[in-house]
């Protein structure tokens, strides 16, 4: 595989360093105390994501999984190229992606794969499972999704199709998805296609328990952040003090993810020159994760320049992928 590193792709260490510190300070600083998500997945914490998604109690990627087995052989035909660059936003360990390019090997179509990903270690694991091959080329970009698809655009001429799977799209609120699908719509061109994973709106005990894994691995996802401030930013939390705790927002739409202090803690972080409180019991806020309706999905896509071509569901209902093509483009 042709791995592009950092710096080919318009990223810098330094200033990545300088804006998780100024993350940091904006969101311990903040009442209620906050960290973004998207900080999760250093090499470390793709590990730990990959783990959790191959547990039992993590329905989500098992049934995305048995939807695109199932499904994803009517793609070709549905997108009639004789050559297709394939990109993945998240790379994750392949396995999906993999099920969708040899449906288009197997009718016959080249494909160029991209995967995309801030993590070296995501695109390292994924370079063990997509093996170039004939018809196949395969190439990891490390870096920021968009830096990315600016880094391909220009490069080539062929039709699009972007992967954004798994329930990636459900840690934006409903203002930030928005915003997301209109950015990437712009870094397309018009006819491009988008494959999308939604995890729909379901029992509730299902939920919690997918995200409170009895192995505790999305509980050590969460710590690994805090660990991540230690290493990177000389911040001394304390992750024994910690607790895990996943709820259900019924208002939202969202599971929640949150650590609780089990009692007072000062945290100095030697980067920011900074000493952050901790009461007994408060929340640290870490995660959204949004659920949908079929007609919710119908919506952002109207609303951010799409048209659907087709949803694909499991038999239960419980996750929708969602082909859609990029219409409307102006100039």
């Amino acid at each position: 595989m042709n791995v592009s590193q950092l710096a080919q792709v318009n990223n810098d260490d330094q200033q990545e360093l300088e804006q998780f510190a100024a993350d940091v300070f904006t969101g311990l600083s903040s009442d209620p105390k906050y960290l973004s998500a998207k900080y999760f997945y250093d090499d470390t914490g793709s590990e730990l994501f990959q783990a959790i998604s191959q547990h039992e109690d993590y329905y989500l990627t098992r049934t995305e999984y048995e939807i695109l087995d199932s499904h994803s052989p009517y793609l070709p035909a549905l997108l009639g190229e004789d050559e297709i660059d394939i990109i993945e936003l998240g790379a994750g360990d392949g396995h999906k992606s993999e099920l969708v390019i040899n449906r288009f090997l197997e009718a016959g179509v080249k494909v160029n794969f991209h995967a995309i990903d801030i993590s070296e270690k995501a695109i390292d694991m994924l370079g063990e499972t997509i093996l170039e091959r004939p018809n196949l080329s395969v190439h990891g970009l490390i870096g920021d999704y968009f830096e990315g698809l600016r880094f391909l655009k220009g490069r080539t001429s062929k039709r699009q199709l972007v992967l954004f799977l798994g329930s990636n799209i459900g840690n934006f609120n409903h203002t930030e998805s928005k915003a997301f699908l209109r950015r990437l719509w712009s870094s397309l061109n018009a006819d491009d296609y988008l494959l999308i994973g939604f995890d729909l709106k379901k029992n509730i005990n299902e939920l919690i328990n997918a995200y409170s894994d009895s192995s505790n691995y999305t509980r050590d996802l969460n710590l690994n952040l805090l660990a991540r401030i230690n290493r990177e930013l000389g911040g001394n939390f304390d992750l024994s003090g910690f607790q895990h705790y996943a709820v259900y927002n019924p208002e939202l739409g969202a599971m929640e993810s949150y650590l609780l202090a089990l009692g007072e803690q000062k945290v100095f972080i030697e980067a920011l020159q900074q000493e952050f409180e901790f009461e007994a019991f408060e929340p640290l806020h870490l995660e959204y994760s949004f659920k949908f309706l079929p007609a919710e999905i119908d919506s952002l896509c109207k609303q951010t320049g799409y048209k659907r071509i087709e949803n694909f569901s499991d038999k239960q209902d419980r996750f929708i992928d969602s082909l859609w093509q990029v219409t409307l483009r102006n100039g």
